[in-house]
């Protein structure tokens, strides 16, 4: 095992993925210096994988699968830790011509009992014909596996134990093979894994790298504490480095909310060039200044990315100046726009520009969907973010409740078409028939508008309420509640609509620390008052306990499982 971390530079020309399969590039990484490298949660080093070793032993690795029986396209369930492990399992599929399922870490999840069902599901619907899982819930393995005819199911340790044939041939990669299922994790339907070919996961990768991120030849370096389970980490800082043989720097998802500044930390140490987060990264590190101890420098940090949720500005401005004595630019920041049907980016803000607003009229964008633009300071506002042009090879299009395009500046449903998209949720033919038109357009289920050729985000459209003929986006109540009330934090108000059979009404959870009674009960009216005087709607706050609200794998807020917990009266309403 290597004790110091690969080399920012590889010392090969740099190819922007620019390959036929995953195995390919690798094969191609591994003739130079880079790789992974994984730290502990306090930022130690605890092992450094070079790509040229990671190659070796992910075709170790895919001898032993194909020594258990399995077949080219058997699907491998993987409960992804950010570790070694999933590294050469992960690859050692893609040599194997298997198909890697990532499946996510108990992490977001309520509870032991509520993870195992959602996990299950995933094995049930990939029809995964073994199943990895890491050591940390190794106790788990007998209720997460019961029931499945399997090749395999144990732990890392124990795949490696078995024997590596060497008289078995690795088969041949096509482009067109699926590369890997990724679980979507905002879904609200049963989970469906999204089949993503060699061709598209290259193709935007390709995208991503030398026209979205415009990786240079030498000097840059990525840092990443995202979920492997997830698309902006899978794609983005797992794949994508590989494919045009940046080295790496983990560290574990799970331990990030307790130390976000060993993120900046290692940013700093190793002199990386591109990292991302979505806005409650940044959030957690801008709430507290870092130790004194702390000999940060971030001047190195070229590409701030954003994205993985709504962004909220005012995160981002308070990160910028917390950390401007530390060296950040914020022309660092790189807004961006993507879902993992389209394997992971569809737009990259212009670099070096930092963050671009668009200020509009709230009001006429609820009952006309236009974004007036709007900066008389009595009138409500809403402040979004343009998440810049469409990739190339790519086509957006914003179009209205008939399917037609429509002008700038009115707010529709986002459609793109690309070599970037999922070939299918798999095995699911009539989930795919609802969002993959047969020439190619992809409906998003986002909402937005177009602005000088940039893509501006507005919303979800299952979160859309309607009330009296007005469009209210549950972010405008939940970011109101969240920047009035400094007794929350971001993401402890969740906003629905719940219909009854009289009519439609609103529904704000709030996770309340409070105790006293009066002061809880106070921080209730004023919210109603606050609701009623800034957005002119009623809404019901209920508050929660802390922690109950529900969050995708991903540590999104997810309306729609608080809204169906309610109804289903799982919350502790006393507490």
């Amino acid at each position: 095992m290597i004790n110091h971390p690969t080399p920012t530079d590889s010392d090969i020309k740099r190819r922007f993925g620019d390959f036929s399969s995953l195995s390919e590039a690798l094969d191609y990484a591994a003739q130079g210096r880079s790789g992974i490298n994984f730290y502990s949660a306090k930022g130690v080093l605890l092992e450094s994988l070079p790509y040229s070793s990671l190659r070796t032993q992910a075709r170790e690795v895919a001898l032993k699968l194909l020594n258990l029986g399995l077949q080219k396209g058997d699907r491998i369930a993987i409960v992804a830790e950010s570790d070694s492990d999933f590294s050469r399992i992960f690859f050692g599929c893609q040599y194997a011509g298997l198909i890697p399922a990532p499946m996510p870490l108990p992490v977001a999840f309520a509870g032991r009992s509520t993870y195992i069902n959602t996990l299950r599901g995933m094995i049930r619907n990939s029809s995964a014909k073994a199943v990895v899982i890491p050591e940390t819930i190794q106790s788990w393995t007998p209720d997460i596996i019961e029931g499945f005819s399997l090749k395999f199911g144990g732990s890392p340790a124990e795949l490696m134990d078995i024997p590596t044939n060497t008289s078995i041939s690795l088969p041949t990669i096509k482009s067109e093979d699926i590369s890997y299922l990724q679980f979507s994790s905002g879904s609200t339907r049963f989970p469906m894994g999204i089949a993503v070919t060699q061709k598209a996961c290259l193709a935007n990768t390709h995208a991503i790298a030398a026209y979205g991120l415009q990786v240079k030849e030498t000097g840059d370096r990525c840092v990443s504490w995202l979920p492997l389970y997830h698309d902006m980490g899978l794609v983005g800082f797992f794949i994508t480095p590989m494919t045009c043989q940046l080295t790496i720097d983990l560290l574990p998802t799970r331990d990030f909310a307790r130390r976000p500044h060993v993120w900046l930390d290692l940013i700093s140490r190793n002199k990386a060039t591109i990292s991302y987060s979505p806005s409650f990264g940044y959030e957690l590190c801008g709430r507290r200044a870092p130790s004194s101890t702390l000999d940060l420098d971030l001047s190195s940090w070229r590409s701030a990315g954003i994205g993985g949720d709504m962004i909220r500005p005012h995160i981002l401005e308070q990160f910028a100046e917390q950390y401007a004595s530390y060296g950040f630019n914020p022309k660092a920041f790189v807004a961006s726009y993507g879902m993992a049907e389209a394997t992971l980016a569809l737009s990259f803000a212009p670099l070096n520009t930092g963050i671009k607003t668009d200020t509009v009229d709230l009001n006429v964008l609820e009952t006309d969907r236009i974004a007036k633009p709007c900066n008389d300071p009595n009138i409500t506002t809403r402040t979004f973010i343009l998440c810049g042009p469409i990739l190339p090879k790519h086509e957006i299009e914003v179009r209205d409740e008939q399917g037609k395009p429509v002008s700038e500046r009115v707010v529709g449903s986002i459609y793109v078409r690309g070599p970037s998209l999922m070939k299918e949720y798999f095995n699911q033919p009539e989930e795919t028939k609802r969002v993959l038109s047969d020439d190619g357009w992809l409906k998003t289920g986002d909402l937005g508008y177009i602005l000088d050729n940039e893509i501006v985000i507005t919303g979800r459209e299952k979160d859309l309420i309607i009330i009296n003929g007005r469009n209210i986006w549950p972010q405008d109540l939940e970011w109101a509640a969240e920047q009035n009330f400094s007794s929350l934090r971001s993401r402890d108000v969740a906003v629905f609509s719940v219909d009854t059979d009289e009519h439609e009404s609103i529904v704000a959870l709030v996770q309340c620390r409070a105790i006293d009674p009066e002061e809880r009960k106070k921080l209730q009216e004023e919210m109603t008052h606050l609701f009623r005087r800034q957005h002119g709607v009623d809404v019901s706050v209920i508050l929660v306990p802390p922690h109950s609200l529900p969050q995708t794998s991903s540590g999104k807020l997810t309306r729609a499982k608080a809204r169906k917990m309610l109804l289903d009266g799982e919350f502790n309403l006393s507490a």
